[in-house]
Protein backbone atom coordinates (compact mmCIF):
# COMPACT_ATOMS: atom_id res chain seq x y z
CA UNK A 1 0.00 0.00 0.00
CA UNK A 2 3.08 2.27 -0.27
CA UNK A 3 2.67 5.21 -2.29
CA UNK A 4 -0.95 6.15 -1.79
CA UNK A 5 0.24 10.10 -0.91
CA UNK A 6 -2.34 12.68 -2.20
CA UNK A 7 -5.03 9.28 -3.15
CA UNK A 8 -5.31 8.73 0.28
CA UNK A 9 -8.10 11.39 0.97
CA UNK A 10 -9.79 10.58 -2.38
CA UNK A 11 -10.35 6.68 -0.91
CA UNK A 12 -11.10 7.51 2.43
CA UNK A 13 -13.53 9.36 1.34
CA UNK A 14 -14.48 6.70 -0.92
CA UNK A 15 -15.05 4.11 1.87
CA UNK A 16 -16.84 6.06 4.35
CA UNK A 17 -19.28 6.53 1.43
CA UNK A 18 -20.20 3.19 1.33
CA UNK A 19 -20.80 3.16 5.31
CA UNK A 20 -22.99 6.06 4.61
CA UNK A 21 -24.61 4.32 1.70
CA UNK A 22 -26.12 1.49 3.84
CA UNK A 23 -29.39 1.14 5.55
CA UNK A 24 -29.60 2.19 9.21
CA UNK A 25 -29.79 -1.06 10.27
CA UNK A 26 -27.33 -3.33 9.15
CA UNK A 27 -29.72 -6.89 9.16
CA UNK A 28 -28.56 -8.83 6.28
CA UNK A 29 -25.19 -10.23 5.58
CA UNK A 30 -24.67 -8.54 2.44
CA UNK A 31 -24.61 -5.27 4.52
CA UNK A 32 -22.46 -6.27 7.83
CA UNK A 33 -19.75 -7.32 4.84
CA UNK A 34 -19.95 -4.00 3.52
CA UNK A 35 -19.02 -2.72 6.91
CA UNK A 36 -16.48 -5.34 7.06
CA UNK A 37 -14.94 -4.30 4.28
CA UNK A 38 -15.31 -0.57 4.65
CA UNK A 39 -13.70 -1.51 7.82
CA UNK A 40 -10.50 -3.19 6.17
CA UNK A 41 -10.08 -0.52 3.57
CA UNK A 42 -9.81 1.79 6.39
CA UNK A 43 -7.19 -0.41 8.15
CA UNK A 44 -4.98 -0.79 5.01
CA UNK A 45 -5.36 2.94 3.91
CA UNK A 46 -3.88 3.72 7.80
CA UNK A 47 -1.25 1.32 7.62
CA UNK A 48 0.47 2.73 4.69
CA UNK A 49 3.91 4.97 5.51
CA UNK A 50 3.28 7.23 3.39
CA UNK A 51 -0.74 8.08 3.42
CA UNK A 52 -0.97 10.52 6.07
CA UNK A 53 -3.71 8.60 7.85
CA UNK A 54 -3.35 7.14 10.67
CA UNK A 55 -5.45 3.98 12.39
CA UNK A 56 -6.75 6.08 15.38
CA UNK A 57 -8.33 8.24 12.96
CA UNK A 58 -8.98 5.49 10.84
CA UNK A 59 -11.05 4.09 14.08
CA UNK A 60 -12.66 6.88 15.39
CA UNK A 61 -14.11 7.64 11.11
CA UNK A 62 -15.06 4.09 11.52
CA UNK A 63 -16.89 4.67 14.67
CA UNK A 64 -18.46 8.21 13.66
CA UNK A 65 -20.07 6.35 10.76
CA UNK A 66 -21.13 3.40 12.43
CA UNK A 67 -25.14 3.48 13.98
CA UNK A 68 -26.10 3.31 17.24
CA UNK A 69 -27.37 -0.03 17.23
CA UNK A 70 -24.23 -1.58 15.72
CA UNK A 71 -21.66 0.57 18.15
CA UNK A 72 -20.07 -0.30 20.92
CA UNK A 73 -18.99 -4.31 21.11
CA UNK A 74 -20.01 -4.95 18.25
CA UNK A 75 -18.26 -2.00 16.59
CA UNK A 76 -15.27 -3.46 18.27
CA UNK A 77 -14.91 -6.76 16.98
CA UNK A 78 -15.46 -5.20 13.32
CA UNK A 79 -12.52 -3.06 14.08
CA UNK A 80 -10.58 -6.10 15.48
CA UNK A 81 -11.29 -8.39 12.41
CA UNK A 82 -10.27 -5.87 10.03
CA UNK A 83 -7.07 -5.36 12.06
CA UNK A 84 -6.71 -8.92 11.73
CA UNK A 85 -7.00 -9.25 8.26
CA UNK A 86 -4.32 -6.47 7.72
CA UNK A 87 -1.64 -7.62 9.75
CA UNK A 88 -2.19 -4.92 12.17
CA UNK A 89 -1.47 -5.35 16.04
CA UNK A 90 -3.65 -2.37 16.90
CA UNK A 91 -6.96 -2.20 18.62
CA UNK A 92 -9.56 0.56 20.55
CA UNK A 93 -8.53 0.68 23.98
CA UNK A 94 -9.45 -1.36 26.24
CA UNK A 95 -10.46 -4.06 24.03
CA UNK A 96 -7.31 -6.26 22.82
CA UNK A 97 -6.56 -8.54 19.18
CA UNK A 98 -3.60 -10.21 20.61
CA UNK A 99 -0.45 -10.84 23.05
CA UNK A 100 1.92 -9.12 20.88
CA UNK A 101 2.46 -5.04 21.39
CA UNK A 102 1.95 -2.66 18.61
CA UNK A 103 5.73 -1.90 16.84
CA UNK A 104 7.46 1.49 17.54
CA UNK A 105 6.51 2.56 13.82
CA UNK A 106 3.06 1.48 14.29
CA UNK A 107 2.69 3.63 17.85
CA UNK A 108 4.17 6.96 15.91
CA UNK A 109 1.46 6.25 13.10
CA UNK A 110 -1.65 6.86 15.73
CA UNK A 111 0.17 9.56 17.50
CA UNK A 112 1.58 7.55 20.79
CA UNK A 113 5.01 7.91 21.13
CA UNK A 114 7.10 5.95 23.88
CA UNK A 115 9.96 7.28 26.00
CA UNK A 116 11.29 6.35 28.94
CA UNK A 117 11.07 8.29 32.27
CA UNK A 118 13.90 8.08 35.44
CA UNK A 119 13.26 8.45 38.60
CA UNK A 120 15.38 8.63 41.62
CA UNK A 121 14.16 6.54 44.11
CA UNK A 122 15.22 9.79 46.80
CA UNK A 123 12.58 11.62 44.81
CA UNK A 124 9.99 8.30 46.35
CA UNK A 125 8.34 9.37 49.64
CA UNK A 126 7.89 5.91 51.24
CA UNK A 127 4.18 4.88 52.18
CA UNK A 128 2.97 2.21 55.15
CA UNK A 129 0.77 -0.53 53.66
CA UNK A 130 -3.43 0.63 54.17
CA UNK A 131 -4.90 -2.54 55.09
CA UNK A 132 -8.52 -2.91 54.36
CA UNK A 133 -8.98 -6.44 56.13
CA UNK A 134 -6.71 -6.61 59.56
CA UNK A 135 -7.24 -9.55 61.62
CA UNK A 136 -5.75 -9.81 65.54
CA UNK A 137 -3.73 -6.16 64.38
CA UNK A 138 -2.14 -8.13 61.35
CA UNK A 139 -3.15 -6.87 57.71
CA UNK A 140 -4.36 -9.68 55.42
CA UNK A 141 -5.68 -7.35 52.67
CA UNK A 142 -4.40 -4.54 51.32
CA UNK A 143 -6.44 -1.26 50.36
CA UNK A 144 -6.25 -1.11 46.19
CA UNK A 145 -5.31 -4.47 45.64
CA UNK A 146 -6.47 -8.10 43.37
CA UNK A 147 -6.80 -10.88 45.68
CA UNK A 148 -8.28 -14.84 45.34
CA UNK A 149 -10.52 -16.98 47.36
CA UNK A 150 -9.67 -20.29 45.94
CA UNK A 151 -10.93 -24.40 46.87
CA UNK A 152 -12.79 -27.14 46.20
CA UNK A 153 -16.60 -26.93 45.06
CA UNK A 154 -18.57 -26.48 48.30
CA UNK A 155 -16.06 -25.13 50.63
CA UNK A 156 -17.02 -21.35 51.27
CA UNK A 157 -15.26 -19.43 49.26
CA UNK A 158 -18.28 -17.46 48.11
CA UNK A 159 -20.01 -17.53 51.52
CA UNK A 160 -16.22 -15.77 51.93
CA UNK A 161 -17.16 -13.24 49.53
CA UNK A 162 -20.26 -12.52 50.68
CA UNK A 163 -18.71 -12.44 54.35
CA UNK A 164 -16.33 -9.72 53.09
CA UNK A 165 -19.50 -7.68 51.25
CA UNK A 166 -21.57 -7.77 54.30
CA UNK A 167 -19.03 -6.47 56.41
CA UNK A 168 -17.81 -3.67 54.32
CA UNK A 169 -21.45 -2.45 53.54
CA UNK A 170 -21.84 -1.62 56.67
CA UNK A 171 -18.73 -0.54 58.08
CA UNK A 172 -17.70 -3.19 60.39
CA UNK A 173 -14.94 -5.02 58.08
CA UNK A 174 -11.59 -4.26 60.44
CA UNK A 175 -9.41 -1.91 58.70
CA UNK A 176 -9.15 0.67 57.66
CA UNK A 177 -12.70 0.59 56.42
CA UNK A 178 -13.98 0.03 59.67
CA UNK A 179 -17.00 2.57 60.79
CA UNK A 180 -17.78 3.94 57.65
CA UNK A 181 -20.04 1.89 54.99
CA UNK A 182 -19.44 1.77 51.48
CA UNK A 183 -20.46 0.64 48.17
CA UNK A 184 -19.91 -3.14 46.83
CA UNK A 185 -20.39 -4.18 43.20
CA UNK A 186 -20.96 -7.95 42.69
CA UNK A 187 -20.44 -10.25 39.64
CA UNK A 188 -22.14 -13.07 39.77
CA UNK A 189 -22.30 -15.48 37.13
CA UNK A 190 -22.78 -19.20 38.18
CA UNK A 191 -25.68 -17.90 41.32
CA UNK A 192 -29.19 -17.05 41.36
CA UNK A 193 -29.58 -13.38 42.58
CA UNK A 194 -32.83 -13.57 44.19
CA UNK A 195 -32.87 -17.58 45.32
CA UNK A 196 -29.25 -17.35 46.23
CA UNK A 197 -27.49 -14.04 46.49
CA UNK A 198 -29.46 -12.06 48.18
CA UNK A 199 -30.59 -14.63 51.20
CA UNK A 200 -27.28 -14.95 51.60
CA UNK A 201 -26.56 -11.31 51.76
CA UNK A 202 -29.27 -10.77 54.16
CA UNK A 203 -28.24 -13.55 56.45
CA UNK A 204 -24.74 -11.91 56.56
CA UNK A 205 -26.40 -8.73 57.44
CA UNK A 206 -25.49 -6.59 54.83
CA UNK A 207 -26.94 -3.46 53.66
CA UNK A 208 -28.75 -3.79 50.15
CA UNK A 209 -28.95 -0.50 49.58
CA UNK A 210 -24.90 -0.38 49.33
CA UNK A 211 -24.70 -4.16 47.01
CA UNK A 212 -24.83 -3.67 43.62
CA UNK A 213 -25.24 -6.39 40.86
CA UNK A 214 -22.92 -5.96 37.77
CA UNK A 215 -23.95 -7.11 34.41
CA UNK A 216 -22.77 -5.48 31.10
CA UNK A 217 -25.69 -4.48 28.55
CA UNK A 218 -25.38 -3.98 24.66
CA UNK A 219 -26.77 -0.97 22.98
CA UNK A 220 -29.81 -2.73 22.52
CA UNK A 221 -30.40 -3.19 26.66
CA UNK A 222 -29.98 -7.09 26.34
CA UNK A 223 -28.00 -8.15 29.07
CA UNK A 224 -24.36 -10.09 28.64
CA UNK A 225 -21.74 -11.15 31.89
CA UNK A 226 -19.33 -8.81 32.23
CA UNK A 227 -16.09 -9.57 29.77
CA UNK A 228 -12.59 -8.39 30.39
CA UNK A 229 -10.65 -6.50 30.01
CA UNK A 230 -13.45 -4.94 27.11
CA UNK A 231 -15.17 -3.75 29.80
CA UNK A 232 -12.43 -2.39 31.96
CA UNK A 233 -13.20 1.27 30.85
CA UNK A 234 -16.73 1.10 31.99
CA UNK A 235 -16.05 -0.44 35.55
CA UNK A 236 -13.46 1.78 36.29
CA UNK A 237 -15.31 4.37 35.97
CA UNK A 238 -18.45 2.65 38.10
CA UNK A 239 -16.19 2.12 40.95
CA UNK A 240 -14.88 5.84 40.98
CA UNK A 241 -18.72 6.96 40.51
CA UNK A 242 -20.36 5.62 43.01
CA UNK A 243 -16.75 5.30 45.71
CA UNK A 244 -17.02 1.60 45.64
CA UNK A 245 -14.46 -0.09 47.99
CA UNK A 246 -15.65 -3.55 47.19
CA UNK A 247 -15.56 -5.76 43.76
CA UNK A 248 -16.03 -9.49 44.07
CA UNK A 249 -16.29 -11.19 40.96
CA UNK A 250 -17.87 -15.01 41.16
CA UNK A 251 -15.88 -16.62 39.78
CA UNK A 252 -13.32 -14.96 38.26
CA UNK A 253 -12.68 -17.46 35.14
CA UNK A 254 -16.04 -16.99 34.07
CA UNK A 255 -15.29 -13.21 32.95
CA UNK A 256 -12.36 -13.57 31.03
CA UNK A 257 -12.41 -12.43 27.47
CA UNK A 258 -13.16 -14.40 24.46
CA UNK A 259 -10.23 -15.26 22.73
CA UNK A 260 -8.19 -15.29 26.01
CA UNK A 261 -6.20 -18.97 26.49
CA UNK A 262 -6.86 -19.23 30.34
CA UNK A 263 -3.59 -21.62 30.67
CA UNK A 264 -1.05 -18.95 28.95
CA UNK A 265 0.47 -16.56 30.95
CA UNK A 266 0.61 -13.77 28.77
CA UNK A 267 -2.71 -14.13 27.61
CA UNK A 268 -4.55 -14.51 31.35
CA UNK A 269 -2.19 -11.62 32.19
CA UNK A 270 -3.85 -9.12 29.43
CA UNK A 271 -6.72 -9.87 31.68
CA UNK A 272 -5.45 -9.38 35.04
CA UNK A 273 -2.60 -6.44 34.77
CA UNK A 274 -5.31 -4.26 34.31
CA UNK A 275 -7.40 -5.11 36.95
CA UNK A 276 -4.71 -5.48 39.36
CA UNK A 277 -3.86 -1.44 38.31
CA UNK A 278 -7.90 -0.82 38.35
CA UNK A 279 -7.67 -1.72 42.19
CA UNK A 280 -4.55 -0.16 42.66
CA UNK A 281 -5.83 3.65 41.09
CA UNK A 282 -9.30 3.51 42.85
CA UNK A 283 -8.60 1.73 46.33
CA UNK A 284 -10.92 -1.05 45.74
CA UNK A 285 -10.44 -4.82 46.40
CA UNK A 286 -11.32 -6.88 43.61
CA UNK A 287 -11.99 -9.90 45.17
CA UNK A 288 -11.61 -12.92 42.37
CA UNK A 289 -13.54 -16.14 43.28
CA UNK A 290 -11.66 -19.45 41.73
CA UNK A 291 -11.76 -23.18 41.91
CA UNK A 292 -8.81 -25.48 42.25
CA UNK A 293 -7.96 -27.76 39.55
CA UNK A 294 -9.05 -31.55 39.97
CA UNK A 295 -4.82 -32.75 39.83
CA UNK A 296 -2.98 -33.86 42.79
CA UNK A 297 -1.27 -31.15 44.98
CA UNK A 298 -1.47 -29.37 48.36
CA UNK A 299 0.03 -25.97 47.34
CA UNK A 300 -3.62 -24.26 47.08
CA UNK A 301 -1.99 -21.45 44.91
CA UNK A 302 -0.78 -24.04 42.58
CA UNK A 303 -3.87 -25.46 42.55
CA UNK A 304 -6.50 -22.81 41.40
CA UNK A 305 -7.68 -23.85 37.79
CA UNK A 306 -5.86 -21.96 35.03
CA UNK A 307 -2.60 -20.20 34.14
CA UNK A 308 0.29 -19.14 37.01
CA UNK A 309 -0.81 -16.01 36.16
CA UNK A 310 -3.62 -16.65 38.88
CA UNK A 311 -1.37 -16.71 41.42
CA UNK A 312 0.89 -14.84 40.72
CA UNK A 313 -0.93 -11.33 39.82
CA UNK A 314 -2.74 -10.83 43.37
CA UNK A 315 -1.28 -9.78 46.09
CA UNK A 316 -3.13 -11.94 48.71
CA UNK A 317 -3.97 -15.17 48.03
CA UNK A 318 -6.93 -17.53 50.57
CA UNK A 319 -6.72 -20.80 50.21
CA UNK A 320 -10.66 -23.00 51.72
CA UNK A 321 -10.64 -26.90 52.38
CA UNK A 322 -12.62 -28.84 54.43
CA UNK A 323 -10.83 -30.93 57.40
CA UNK A 324 -11.96 -34.69 57.29
CA UNK A 325 -9.54 -36.19 59.91
CA UNK A 326 -10.78 -37.98 62.29
CA UNK A 327 -10.69 -35.48 65.17
CA UNK A 328 -11.81 -32.45 63.16
CA UNK A 329 -14.44 -34.37 60.65
CA UNK A 330 -16.51 -31.57 59.28
CA UNK A 331 -14.38 -28.75 59.93
CA UNK A 332 -13.72 -25.88 57.71
CA UNK A 333 -10.08 -24.06 57.27
CA UNK A 334 -8.98 -21.08 55.67
CA UNK A 335 -5.42 -20.30 55.29
CA UNK A 336 -3.78 -17.17 53.91
CA UNK A 337 -1.02 -18.54 51.33
CA UNK A 338 -0.22 -15.44 49.99
CA UNK A 339 0.24 -12.04 51.32
CA UNK A 340 2.41 -9.62 49.30
CA UNK A 341 2.94 -6.54 51.38
CA UNK A 342 2.50 -8.30 55.13
CA UNK A 343 3.51 -11.37 56.82
CA UNK A 344 3.44 -14.93 55.79
CA UNK A 345 2.99 -17.03 58.53
CA UNK A 346 -0.27 -15.83 59.72
CA UNK A 347 -2.48 -18.45 61.66
CA UNK A 348 -5.11 -20.19 59.31
CA UNK A 349 -9.23 -19.25 60.41
CA UNK A 350 -11.51 -21.84 60.87
CA UNK A 351 -15.37 -21.21 59.94
CA UNK A 352 -18.48 -22.68 59.61
CA UNK A 353 -21.72 -22.36 56.97
CA UNK A 354 -24.14 -22.32 59.78
CA UNK A 355 -28.20 -22.56 58.49
CA UNK A 356 -30.05 -19.42 58.60
CA UNK A 357 -33.92 -18.29 57.78
CA UNK A 358 -35.04 -15.41 56.58
CA UNK A 359 -37.99 -13.38 55.71
CA UNK A 360 -38.80 -13.16 52.34
CA UNK A 361 -41.98 -11.60 50.51
CA UNK A 362 -43.52 -15.40 49.79
CA UNK A 363 -42.53 -16.88 53.33
CA UNK A 364 -39.33 -17.95 55.08
CA UNK A 365 -36.64 -19.19 53.49
CA UNK A 366 -33.65 -21.32 54.83
CA UNK A 367 -29.66 -19.82 53.54
CA UNK A 368 -26.59 -20.16 54.50
CA UNK A 369 -24.16 -17.86 56.42
CA UNK A 370 -20.52 -17.87 57.34
CA UNK A 371 -18.98 -17.35 60.61
CA UNK A 372 -16.10 -17.82 61.79
CA UNK A 373 -14.80 -19.70 64.64
CA UNK A 374 -11.52 -19.17 65.32
CA UNK A 375 -7.61 -19.80 64.49
CA UNK A 376 -6.54 -23.66 63.20
CA UNK A 377 -3.34 -25.42 64.02
CA UNK A 378 -3.69 -26.93 60.73
CA UNK A 379 -3.52 -25.36 57.62
CA UNK A 380 -5.27 -25.82 54.06
CA UNK A 381 -1.86 -27.53 52.57
CA UNK A 382 -1.61 -29.82 55.55
CA UNK A 383 -5.15 -31.08 54.85
CA UNK A 384 -4.46 -31.75 51.13
CA UNK A 385 -1.30 -33.10 51.38
CA UNK A 386 -2.80 -35.70 53.86
CA UNK A 387 -6.26 -36.42 52.35
CA UNK A 388 -4.14 -37.38 49.20
CA UNK A 389 -6.15 -37.22 46.29
CA UNK A 390 -9.39 -35.14 46.82
CA UNK A 391 -12.29 -37.43 45.85
CA UNK A 392 -13.57 -34.18 43.38
CA UNK A 393 -10.14 -35.17 41.41
CA UNK A 394 -11.17 -38.93 40.22
CA UNK A 395 -10.15 -37.22 36.56
CA UNK A 396 -6.83 -36.49 37.23
CA UNK A 397 -5.91 -37.96 33.86
CA UNK A 398 -8.47 -35.68 32.26
CA UNK A 399 -6.70 -32.34 34.15
CA UNK A 400 -3.50 -33.56 33.28
CA UNK A 401 -4.23 -33.59 30.37
CA UNK A 402 -5.28 -30.13 30.00
CA UNK A 403 -2.63 -28.88 32.09
CA UNK A 404 -0.02 -30.34 29.10
CA UNK A 405 -1.77 -28.99 26.45
CA UNK A 406 -1.93 -25.45 28.01
CA UNK A 407 1.81 -25.46 28.92
CA UNK A 408 3.01 -26.66 25.36
CA UNK A 409 0.68 -24.17 23.59
CA UNK A 410 1.93 -21.57 26.06
CA UNK A 411 6.15 -23.01 24.56
CA UNK A 412 5.39 -22.79 21.38
CA UNK A 413 3.60 -26.15 20.80
CA UNK A 414 6.89 -28.13 22.12
CA UNK A 415 9.24 -28.77 25.34
CA UNK A 416 11.60 -31.03 26.28
CA UNK A 417 10.39 -33.98 28.63
CA UNK A 418 12.25 -33.21 31.70
CA UNK A 419 11.32 -29.51 31.70
CA UNK A 420 7.68 -30.28 31.17
CA UNK A 421 7.66 -32.96 33.64
CA UNK A 422 9.09 -30.73 36.25
CA UNK A 423 6.81 -27.28 35.47
CA UNK A 424 4.09 -30.12 35.88
CA UNK A 425 5.04 -31.18 39.41
CA UNK A 426 5.65 -27.47 40.23
CA UNK A 427 1.75 -26.95 38.98
CA UNK A 428 0.53 -30.40 41.80
CA UNK A 429 0.99 -32.92 38.93
CA UNK A 430 3.26 -36.10 39.13
CA UNK A 431 5.43 -37.31 36.07
CA UNK A 432 3.13 -40.74 36.00
CA UNK A 433 -0.18 -38.79 35.38
CA UNK A 434 2.09 -36.60 33.25
CA UNK A 435 3.10 -39.37 30.97
CA UNK A 436 -0.14 -41.09 31.18
CA UNK A 437 -2.01 -38.54 29.77
CA UNK A 438 0.11 -37.61 26.70
CA UNK A 439 -2.12 -39.36 24.07
CA UNK A 440 -5.26 -37.84 25.44
CA UNK A 441 -3.61 -34.72 24.92
CA UNK A 442 -2.38 -35.36 21.85
CA UNK A 443 1.21 -35.41 22.11
CA UNK A 444 4.00 -37.16 19.97
CA UNK A 445 7.61 -37.73 21.59
CA UNK A 446 10.36 -37.66 19.59
CA UNK A 447 14.58 -37.31 19.64
CA UNK A 448 16.11 -33.51 19.78
CA UNK A 449 19.20 -35.21 18.18
CA UNK A 450 21.40 -37.50 18.37
CA UNK A 451 22.46 -37.95 22.19
CA UNK A 452 20.17 -35.21 23.14
CA UNK A 453 17.29 -35.49 25.16
CA UNK A 454 12.86 -36.41 24.46
CA UNK A 455 11.11 -33.73 23.08
CA UNK A 456 7.01 -33.79 23.71
CA UNK A 457 4.81 -31.85 20.88
CA UNK A 458 1.35 -30.80 20.45
CA UNK A 459 0.89 -32.82 17.21
CA UNK A 460 -3.18 -33.52 16.63
CA UNK A 461 -2.95 -34.33 12.74
CA UNK A 462 0.34 -36.16 13.00
CA UNK A 463 0.71 -40.50 13.34
CA UNK A 464 2.50 -41.67 16.03
CA UNK A 465 6.08 -41.92 15.54
CA UNK A 466 8.10 -44.79 15.27
CA UNK A 467 10.65 -43.16 17.76
CA UNK A 468 7.94 -43.15 20.33
CA UNK A 469 9.47 -42.28 23.55
CA UNK A 470 9.51 -45.26 26.40
CA UNK A 471 7.11 -44.63 28.76
CA UNK A 472 9.42 -43.64 31.71
CA UNK A 473 12.37 -42.29 30.13
CA UNK A 474 12.56 -38.22 30.51
CA UNK A 475 16.54 -38.23 29.67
Amino acid sequence: MSGLGAHAPRMVDHALGRLASLPAVWADASSQQAAADAAESLVRIANSTQSGYSLARAEADLRAHTPPGHAGKEHDERWAWACKRVGVDWSPEGSAIGPQEASTDQQARRGEVRTLRLTRASDIDPEPVVWAWKDGGEGRIPSGSLVMAAGREGTGKSSFGIWKAARISTGTLPGNLYGGPRVVFYVAVEDSWSHTLVPRLMAAGADLSRIYRVDAVRSDDSEVTLSLPTDNKQLEAAIAEHAAALVVIDPLMSVMGEGIDTHKNREVRRALDPLALMASSTGAIILGIAHFGKSNGSDPASLISGSGAFKDVPRAIFGFARDESEDDAGRRVMSQVKNSLGRDNLPSLTYAIETAAIATPRGQAETGRLVFTGTSDRSVEQILRESGRDPDAADEASEAAEWLKGYLSEHGGSSGAGETIKAGAAAGIGKTALTRARKAAGVVTSKAGFGSGWVWSLSDSLPPRDDEEPEESTS
